[in-house]
């Protein structure tokens, strides 16, 4: 892509997160029902109509490139171009009355993310990205911290289920007691805080690449890394996320590696 379409597809990823965010507010208001779907995972209306308003903008931004939206699939499979949409990450949070939820909107390029967009609009944030582009957030550029000492780390997990039963759980508890402190903020807000400097590492397993897609480009801008917890770049089918400064994510990596 020239860039000019690169340019066209930053500002209809933000457009469809503006027009996501109208539909995701009108529901926080009045509330929705909810339905499980085939995995036991909970689905509203609210996230509906968000990925079909979100769905509309891209199409029309970019003909011809493939949609892989988390509540309609894939459409127009084949093509070079990629979006992935999660319209509303974190729909447990959304139907609990938790404001941390968010859309989350990025492209690929042949298997390489190139551009991602983060609005958690009841939580009052959106981020966005682009390769080369930078990371930005109310109209300033973010960068990661400087922090190069675990002693001195803040660290946030996320899901972290499948490591409870891994011998990398022992790893991740010495890093807890090595690091300055401990979080678990969850969702964008810890790979928000990481992007512009509050935060240091976050671990988290039991992920979609839906939910971090976007996430991985605006930390990779910031000046971050964004991995899985083998070290891999992210693919269509990333489970875990090992993201932070690059002194962290390569004293995490080796600490983990130990114990995989």
């Amino acid at each position: 892509m020239n860039e000019q379409r690169w340019e066209v597809a930053l500002k209809a990823a933000r457009e469809a997160a503006d027009a996501a965010a109208e539909v995701i507010r009108h529901y926080w208001r009045r509330g929705v029902e909810v339905e499980l779907k085939s995995d036991a995972t909970p689905v509203t209306v609210a996230d509906r109509e968000a990925e079909q308003a979100i769905r509309r903008i891209l199409a029309q931004a970019l003909p011809g490139a493939a949609i892989y939206g988390e509540e309609f699939g894939l459409d127009n499979s084949g093509s070079d171009l990629l979006w992935l949409v999660d319209p509303l990450d974190g729909t447990k949070s959304f139907v609990r009355r938790t404001p941390f939820f968010s859309t989350q909107i990025a492209l690929m390029q042949r298997g390489e993310l190139v551009l991602g967009v983060s609005s958690a609009p009841v939580y009052g944030e959106t981020m966005w990205a682009s390769s080369g582009g930078g990371t930005w957030f109310n109209g300033e550029r973010m960068h990661v911290a400087p922090t190069a000492e675990m002693a001195q780390a803040s660290l946030s997990i996320g899901n972290v289920k499948t490591l409870t039963g891994d011998a990398r759980w022992q790893a991740l508890g010495a890093m807890i007691r090595d690091s300055n402190r401990i979080r678990g903020y969850g969702d964008f807000c810890h790979y928000h805080l990481l992007a512009r400097g509050s935060l240091d590492l976050v671990i988290e397993s039991d992920v979609n690449i839906l939910d971090v897609a976007a996430l991985a480009v605006i930390v990779r801008e910031a000046g971050g890394v964004f991995t899985d917890l083998e070290g891999k770049p992210l693919n269509l089918d990333t489970r875990s996320v090992l993201a932070g400064t690059p002194a962290l994510h390569a004293q995490a990596l080796a600490r983990l590696a130990l114990e995989s």
